[in-house]
């Protein structure tokens, strides 16, 4: 009879408590939720339905809050008996003290903002480290779709005509590395994906999501 041993055995315990929790991840949550550690604090910022909290909860013992602004949001989070707040997220992070929390999550938001660089000098009062994934408009398929059609490219992942509400403004994760380091803020982490895969080549050309973990420098 074959042995199981206990890395096995932690890897069929993570499984079952994934399907346990009813929740299925995209791709940039799932990596989100990876560099959570276990039994920290975190507060999702446009948190949606709750489901990145939830699993967080119910997977990783995390105590998590959420600021979202839609009623349809924010009850779809009491469903699941998740603590959160209707709120702008401006409104919402003046509310909390300095380093309230260990992450400080924002996901697919940040290119929605007027002010990102305030709501992320904010999450890096609020939080130790702030965690946030966007579209990456580098990816090659953004770049043939302008250079052939000469039309505004839409993120692979996440497709919205120009004109749509809310209107964002994308970028490419070479811009927010750029970014970074213009306002002092350190990188700890980049994390770049093509759906499922992990990109380790090329990624402001390949990859069409990423996801960094920061931190305020010094």
């Amino acid at each position: 009879m074959r042995r199981t041993g206990a890395g096995e055995q932690r890897s069929r315990g993570a499984g079952e408590q994934r399907r346990n929790s009813g929740t299925t991840l995209r791709p940039d949550l799932r990596i989100v939720a990876e560099n959570i550690p276990a039994g920290s604090s975190a507060l999702d910022l446009g948190c949606g339905d709750g489901a990145l909290l939830e699993y967080l909860k119910i997977v990783k013992g995390v105590t998590g809050r959420g600021i979202e602004r839609s009623e349809a949001g924010v009850l779809a989070c009491v469903r699941r008996g998740l603590s959160v707040r209707q709120g702008n997220l401006q409104e919402g992070l003046a509310d909390y003290p300095d380093k309230s929390f260990d992450v400080v999550i924002l996901s697919q938001t940040l290119q929605y903002l007027n002010d990102p660089l305030m709501i992320l000098e904010e999450m890096l009062r609020v939080g130790r480290l702030a965690v946030v994934s966007f579209p990456n408009l580098g990816h090659w398929r953004c770049r043939i779709h302008l250079l052939t059609g000469g039309r505004t490219p839409q993120a692979p992942d996440y497709p919205q005509s120009w004109h749509e509400a809310p209107r964002r403004q994308h970028f490419t994760t070479t811009d927010f590395l750029d970014f970074c380091h213009t306002q002092a803020i350190t990188v700890r982490q980049a994390i770049y994906l093509s759906g499922e895969r992990n990109v380790e080549w090329m990624p402001n050309l390949l990859a069409r999501t990423a996801v960094f973990t920061l931190a305020r420098t010094g």
